[in-house]
């Protein structure tokens, strides 16, 4: 006797269970998510069609990926995708999965770059790509630079790059921090004075990345995490040398960690930027700190 095919309801309660037994935090999300990246439906369709019949290949092939979830692996490494500023992005265990929380500092960045000609900017620790990425779509006369340290991380942002149609738009840099030649004023490059400097550098201690969720801890590369024994390695090496990148006026903007605000601006200060500001994300955190490079006097 043919066995009965088990519908879209069944199997999508089986994932809910699953997640739920190994303590996911959005349990019915992650696994509603999983099946409309498997069988490529939407909510809509779903709710058509929840008593069809799911073949057995796709009810497989969702399970195994419930399973990876259920064993705490971010659902974007899964997925290999994830959404920022409502665009979509590559993603692996190469780079950190984008947050919502880090388009408050886009957000504020758009702010200040748009009634700029043809606004340059410089994002430094780019990992996936998503800050500068988003900035160059949103601003579509704007050119930039990102940076980082890491290979891999690089490769995932050149996808992005490619996908999103950016390649003449962005230039993405292997460096650590300011160290290439690239950044070196001999090097040729004739467009080194950007109007923003953006970064969300590693800013968690490196004592407190233990006590970090488990999807953080164990699958996001802690070379993107750790700032150092106090968190602030990151901010006082950019800042350091970020006056000699910016054009006068020209903007440093950070994300930081919900603590380090008043630190964050310290540094800034100490190294003579103005107009220090911190901004709050939507849970009242503070979350973005900004300041901007001393205008040049006017002669009289």
């Amino acid at each position: 006797m043919r066995k009965k095919m088990r519908t879209y309801k069944d199997v999508l309660e089986d994932g809910i269970q699953l997640l739920e037994t190994a303590a996911i935090e959005e349990a019915r999300l992650d696994a509603w998510l999983l099946l409309e990246y498997t069988a490529d439906i939407t909510r809509a369709w779903y709710y058509a069609h929840m008593d069809d019949g799911l073949d057995a290949k796709t009810e497989e092939r969702y399970r195994t990926l419930c399973t990876k979830r259920a064993q705490h692996i971010p659902l974007q490494h899964i997925t290999g995708r994830a959404y920022f500023m409502g665009y979509e992005f590559c993603v692996d265990e190469r780079v950190l999965v984008p947050r919502q929380d880090t388009e408050v500092l886009v957000e504020e960045a758009i702010s200040r770059m748009r009634n700029l000609e043809k606004p340059q900017i410089l994002d430094m620790c780019t990992g996936s790509g998503c800050i500068l990425l988003s900035l160059l779509l949103e601003l579509p006369q704007a050119l930039g630079t990102g940076v980082d340290v890491s290979e891999g991380a690089l490769c995932v942002a050149k996808e992005n790059r490619k996908r999103l149609g950016l390649e003449q738009r962005a230039e993405l840099i292997q460096s650590d921090l300011f160290s290439a030649d690239y950044f070196r004023k001999n090097s040729g490059n004739d467009h080194m004075e950007y109007d923003m400097l953006i970064s969300n550098p590693p800013y968690i201690r490196t004592e407190d990345i233990e006590g970090l969720m488990e999807e953080v801890r164990f699958h996001d590369p802690v070379l993107a995490l750790d700032g150092k024994e106090n968190g602030l390695y990151f901010y006082e090496k950019i800042t350091e040398q970020a006056g000699t990148y910016l054009k006068p006026g020209g903007w440093l903007m950070y994300e930081i960690g919900c603590d380090q605000g008043m630190d964050v601006s310290e540094i800034m200060k100490k190294n003579g930027f103005e107009q220090i500001e911190i901004k709050k994300d939507l849970a009242g955190l503070d979350r973005v700190v900004t300041g901007r490079k001393m205008q040049e006097e006017q002669n009289v």
